[in-house]
């Protein structure tokens, strides 16, 4: 199995428009292991069209409990016990998943128990196994290790950027949250930051469309992050990669991939992602050309260059 990343849902906010990305969901393949990171609406169709096989999921982690990272859990794990799910999957994810996934079980209890007892399926409730976590070290086990940052998510207090390490490579997922320079510490010399961003010329519209005006403002400013400051997150972190997801906004056609790059150049001079769904990331590890790199990155920033060598924007 190659190591790769893949952007299943790259937009900010649950609402789903015509031709639009789907929300918040990612898999992340690395040291033979299958990742889900959120589980937003169009997770199980994503993970189809990369290749997975629903059978082989492994392990899923949920950052935080907004419906645009949980919606489609329950629905994903069930699908891949109807396609013959073999092995138990660990969910992990904050106070409140055990809740989740005991009412979806509750929801979908006649069609559980009629497909066990027509099917003779095992019992879905027994190949899931639930982890609640919090910050700190997360879980290791056969040289992956997670560990959790408590991020800046108002109103909700459990949510939590994610860091995967192996083998001496880091991906770091920001989870939803308003700039916060504890995060930099947390994603220090990562090879991938997954890091939300959001463009100030769009919330206006995306208020007006969406209809809740003033309330719906005032949660995005105080609780996510502009472009430009998960680019200086991505600088003081000295990050290989930066790739910017959970688009706000993400369905506005007077903004294009320009608009974002413009924005995050500001204060990022490395290489640079814009997600849009389906994008494959590939992760490679060479510590010997990243340190290299950073002194350039450094260099350039404090230039308020505009490129960088190695700039990936598809």
């Amino acid at each position: 199995m190659t190591d790769r990343l893949v952007l299943l849902g790259s937009k900010g906010g649950p609402a789903l428009r015509p031709g639009g990305p789907w929300p918040s969901s990612s898999l992340l393949e690395i040291g033979g292991r299958t990742i889900v990171v959120d589980c937003g609406l169009g997770v199980t169709r994503g993970l189809t069209d990369a290749g997975i096989s629903l059978k082989a999921l492994d392990l899923i982690f949920i950052t935080h409990l907004h419906s645009d990272h949980v919606l489609e859990l329950g629905p994903l794990i069930h699908t891949a016990w109807t396609a013959g799910l073999p092995a138990p999957v660990t969910l992990f994810g904050p106070p409140g998943i055990g809740h989740y996934w005991q009412r979806f079980c509750q929801a979908m209890e006649f069609d559980i128990e009629i497909r066990i007892a027509d099917e003779g399926r095992p019992d879905i409730r027994d190949l899931v196994s639930i982890v609640e976590f919090g910050e700190g070290h997360v879980v290791g086990e056969r040289g992956l290790k997670i560990s959790a940052l408590r991020v800046d998510h108002p109103p909700v207090t459990d949510c939590f950027a994610l860091r995967f390490d192996h083998a001496g490579q880091g991906i770091v997922f920001s989870s939803d949250t308003a700039f916060f320079p504890p995060l930099a510490d947390f994603a220090e010399g990562a090879d991938v930051l997954v890091h939300e961003a959001m463009l100030e010329e769009g919330i206006e519209r995306l208020v007006a469309k969406t209809g809740n005006g003033a309330r719906l403002r005032e949660h995005l400013l105080a609780s996510h992050s502009f472009a430009e400051e998960a680019g200086r997150i991505a600088t003081d972190a000295g990050v290989n990669r930066l790739v910017l997801n959970h688009l706000i906004p993400a369905d506005d056609p007077e903004i294009g991939e320009a608009d974002w790059i413009a924005a995050v150049r500001k204060t990022w001079a490395g290489d640079l992602t814009i997600a849009r769904d389906g994008l494959v990331v590939g992760l490679e590890h060479d510590p010997e050309k990243w340190n290299r790199f950073s002194e350039e990155i450094m260099r350039r920033t404090k230039s308020s260059a505009k490129a960088a060598p190695g700039e990936e924007t598809a």
